[in-house]
């Protein structure tokens, strides 16, 4: 289980290095001796985390050439959640995030804790506050010490940052609670301490209720200034005003 755990961990290394473009599409990742050197693993393990990568889509192996990066599927993920709204996805991660934060506070460790207090100490300080949001959140996600659970909230993430109907919807609404949400993060960062998971679940979706109701402010809002301005042409349209005075 050790084993898994660390080609796994070495896997989500280079992932990142993949998406931080460390290691850019088409180009060849280090050779494996070369790799086992850098995350001081054995190769073994490295050959383990290449085809975990290989089947996440990010890598392919040709024999005898070496280990290449894949171009992003982006096509595929629009595709996939072309009718997914910013309302759908918040539900969904309010389902699955409650019940992460819940799970993770039995098994979250002190120095995962101690990461997630970082996270926090970099939203307030109010640079990189979006990296430190996604990065909290994933942080529990692997504290609960089940890929499934960390793979769909990646999956989220990916739908968050892809897809741009949700993009401008979480723009708009992030950028004018910033305070509310470091407050939030906060609860659930007192909670997993405590190891109290009824709390930690309730914070998690008091952080997402607020969320979801900030959405519908905002849908409510630009669906007013719609119709304000639809209005407005009407007017324009029929004004007699060329006709008076």
């Amino acid at each position: 289980m050790k084993s898994r755990r660390m080609f796994w961990q070495i896997a989500e290394k280079i992932e990142s290095l993949i998406k931080s473009g460390a290691y850019s599409p088409g180009s060849r990742l280090p050779p494996e001796r070369e790799l086992a050197d850098t995350f001081q693993v054995s190769r073994p393990t490295i050959r383990e985390a290449i085809i975990a990568l290989e089947v996440m889509g990010l890598v392919e192996v040709k024999t005898s050439s070496g280990v290449y990066v894949l171009e992003p599927k982006v096509d595929q993920v629009e595709e996939e959640g072309r009718e997914i709204s910013a309302f759908e996805l918040t539900q969904a991660r309010a389902l699955v995030e409650g019940e992460a934060a819940a799970l993770a506070a039995l098994s979250i460790s002190d120095e995962e804790l101690n990461s997630l207090k970082h996270t926090l100490e970099v939203m307030e300080s109010g640079i990189g506050a979006e990296k430190a949001d996604r990065e909290f959140h994933l942080i529990i996600s692997k504290a609960t010490r089940n890929n499934a659970i960390l793979l769909a909230v990646k999956k989220f993430w990916t739908l968050r940052d892809t897809l741009p109907q949700i993009q401008n919807a979480y723009a708009n609404v992030c950028s004018q609670s910033d305070k509310d949400r470091l407050n939030e993060h906060k609860a659930i960062f007192n909670a997993l301490k405590k190891k109290d998971a009824q709390a930690a679940r309730a914070a998690m979706h008091s952080h997402f209720n607020r969320l979801i109701n900030a959405l519908f402010e905002l849908n409510e809002k630009q669906a007013l200034e719609e119709v304000r301005k639809k209005t407005s042409q009407t007017r324009d349209l029929y004004s007699l005003r060329h006709l008076v005075g």
